[in-house]
């Protein structure tokens, strides 16, 4: 669970200092700025230690340094309302390449479920993601954007955690009954 703790707080790193800085702050263009930096910065120093960077980090950063460029040419508080359901969709998106949760799960969850298993839960959370991404966009167009910060900042993570404790549950009884079944059998 920690590992995968890990990764998700620093896949949305930049999105947590976009938001921490442009609520502390109201400028766009801090808040902007800050979060291309982190972004990368993670990547680059992935690259210096010779990591592997993922297709997720590939495209936070992508997602990151234009939508910040286009955040700063509008300075449009609608953009900034949608560009969740544009980042979330494009998660979504490759989220549908099969095997991408495999960085996430502990190796004992990945000798003890099968593949087909890892990959229909992968395939979960790319429904959620555009589940979450429509959503947005009703809130977005259906509220101000008090009611939309609220929504970003309880209902998109609330919602991401839930789903992260059902899966956790779920898989952890999966391995358990795995592994008993293993034991009975030696």
């Amino acid at each position: 669970m920690q590992i995968a703790l890990r990764q998700l707080f620093l896949d949305f790193l930049s999105a947590i200092v976009f938001l921490l800085l442009y609520a502390l702050t109201n400028s766009l263009a801090i808040a902007t700025g800050l979060a291309v930096a982190v972004s990368v910065a993670q990547v680059a120093i992935a690259k210096m230690r010779g990591q592997h960077v993922d297709a997720m980090q590939w495209l936070v950063l992508g997602l990151v340094l234009v939508l910040g460029a286009v955040t700063l040419i509008t300075h449009d508080s609608r953009f900034i309302m949608i560009k969740p359901s544009l980042v979330h969709g494009a998660i979504g998106i490759v989220m549908l390449r099969p095997g991408w949760m495999g960085r996430y799960l502990p190796k004992v969850a990945t000798e003890n479920l099968s593949q087909r298993f890892i990959i229909n839960a992968g395939y979960c959370w790319a429904a959620l993601m555009f589940v979450l991404a429509i959503a947005n966009v009703i809130v977005a167009t259906s509220f101000g954007f008090r009611v939309w910060g609220w929504f970003v900042s309880v209902g998109l993570i609330g919602a991401k955690l839930v789903a992260f404790f059902i899966q956790y549950a779920i898989m952890r009884m999966a391995v358990r009954k795995r592994r008993a079944a293993a034991s009975q059998t030696a």
